[in-house]
């Protein structure tokens, strides 16, 4: 069946295999203001899709030229996927606008031999005078050309996290993740992912709707980023009740603010953040909203409109790179999208030097808690959960395998048997049968992957 072309050529390409161009369409999204999306196993002149044979190779490639053979550095602007059309895998390389423009081929130079921009369907040279005209408004301060205040650092915890996710960091990771400067000395990416640094995220409560009564103030931070954003991320979590209302029918649960998009949130503000300064991200807590902001407002050349199209231009494309190794980000552009799918954009304020973005609370959830809203935070839900276990954990375990014979996210099962506090609930029963392999994870090199499903495995009636 002939693959149906999408409209907006302007930010597509495609390729029935890698040409020895290839690269030139790479830059030219990265010049483009929106970026683009190159998909490779699709004949643009026949309208077909031929699909890529050995895609584990051809990915690599992929990465391996546009990494080697394009300047300055792209780690953290590109990804590359597959995606399954019509039945066929293809490669889908995803593009986006760079903020170190122009962009151009390392063999070419910043020439308009070696620059090329999007326009239309096509991939055109820069000019002299486009080149000249568009260095001139590049942003000089980066993490990776900001030297490090402290030059005695290490990176345990980061070593860690990398083992964690089954990679493996060589001698040379330092400079792989370009945390060095030229001359060797450790730039800004590399002490805010240092075992220890001055940076740290504050995260403030109030007790009303101003900033008059301060009940609480934390900050999480003065080490890696890596863990200064887990600890954020699990305090929110804790933050982020649960309210149940009871009706004549059933019982209606939600959250304060949506959990998925809290997490993109917080993570889009720590890696878009503007460090120049060292003002880092502030996340506050009111009775009736949650704000988080980033220092550094929109990057320069992304546009509102772009931005609520969820575009992607990564300030920092070093952390961009990093925290989608770990597992942090996924595809670019995708927190913004999660958090348009539960929210509008009127959430978002926009100054010159600050992002906000604030997450009112549930409705109804100031003025009737107490009364038709009871709350049911992590602890309560804990003591609600140990006083119903009614059956023995021999038949909770057996009415987990007997659900997972089909794969199951955790919050499904947690769901099903009728439980509220998911993280006692994986302690006492999930990472019990885990440990005793008779309950598998889908994806086993990445444990804490946001696509996890738990299924039971061949032994699951042994033992």
């Amino acid at each position: 069946m002939a693959f149906e072309f999408l409209e907006e050529r302007n930010r597509i390409e495609y390729k029935s295999q890698v040409p020895d161009d290839f690269e030139e369409a790479v830059v030219a999204f990265l010049n483009y203001a929106e970026g683009g999306d190159i998909y490779v196993g699709i004949d643009d002149k026949t309208k077909t899709i031929v699909g890529v044979e050995n895609l584990d190779l051809v990915q690599r490639q992929i990465a391996d030229r546009i990494k080697n053979n394009i300047q300055p550095h792209t780690l953290g602007l590109f990804d590359i996927l597959v995606e399954k059309i019509d039945g066929v895998e293809v490669i889908k390389v995803v593009v986006t606008s760079g903020i170190e423009k122009p962009y151009y081929l390392r063999k070419k130079g910043m020439s308009p031999a070696g620059c090329f921009i999007r326009v239309g369907s096509s991939n055109q040279h820069l000019t002299t005078e486009q080149i000249d005209a568009i260095y001139a408004k590049r942003i000089p301060l980066r993490l990776s050309n900001m030297r490090s205040p402290r030059q005695t650092l290490t990176f345990k915890q980061l070593e860690i996290y990398y083992s964690e996710q089954k990679l493996t960091l060589n001698e040379e990771f330092l400079r792989s993740l370009d945390l060095l400067n030229d001359d060797g000395s450790y730039n800004y990416a590399a002490y805010l992912l240092a075992d220890e640094n001055g940076v740290s995220i504050k995260v403030a409560k109030y007790a009303g709707t101003t900033k008059v009564d301060l009940i609480e103030n934390e900050e999480y931070g003065y080490r890696c980023l890596i863990t200064a954003t887990n600890r954020v991320l699990e305090k929110l979590r804790v933050e982020n009740k649960t309210f149940a209302k009871v009706t004549a029918q059933r019982r209606l649960e939600r959250q304060m603010v949506d959990e998925l998009a809290l997490k993109e949130a917080l993570i889009n503000a720590i890696v878009h953040n503007d460090y120049s300064l060292e003002v880092p991200p502030v996340v506050e807590i009111f009775s009736d909203r949650l704000t988080i902001t980033s220092y550094g407002g929109l990057p320069q050349g992304l546009s509102r409109e772009n931005f609520f199209r969820c575009r992607s231009m990564p300030r920092n494309r070093e952390l961009m790179r990093i925290f989608k190794d770990l597992d942090l980000v996924e595809q670019l552009g995708s927190g913004m999208s999660r958090i348009m799918e539960a929210y509008d954009q009127s959430i978002f304020t926009f100054e010159d030097n600050f992002l906000i973005v604030t997450f009112p609370f549930a409705d109804g959830y100031e003025n009737q808690l107490g009364t038709t809203m009871q709350d049911t935070d992590q602890d309560a839900d804990q003591v609600s959960d140990q006083d119903a276990d009614q059956v023995s954990d021999q038949d909770v375990f057996a009415d987990i395998l007997d659900y997972c014979e089909q794969a199951r996210t955790k919050k499904e099962i947690c769901t099903q048997l009728g439980y509220k506090n998911l993280t006692y609930f994986t302690r006492k029963y999930l990472n019990p049968l885990v440990d005793d392999g008779k309950l598998s994870l889908t994806i086993p090199e990445k444990p804490t992957s946001r696509n996890q499903r738990y299924v039971a495995s061949a032994i699951k009636k042994g033992g």
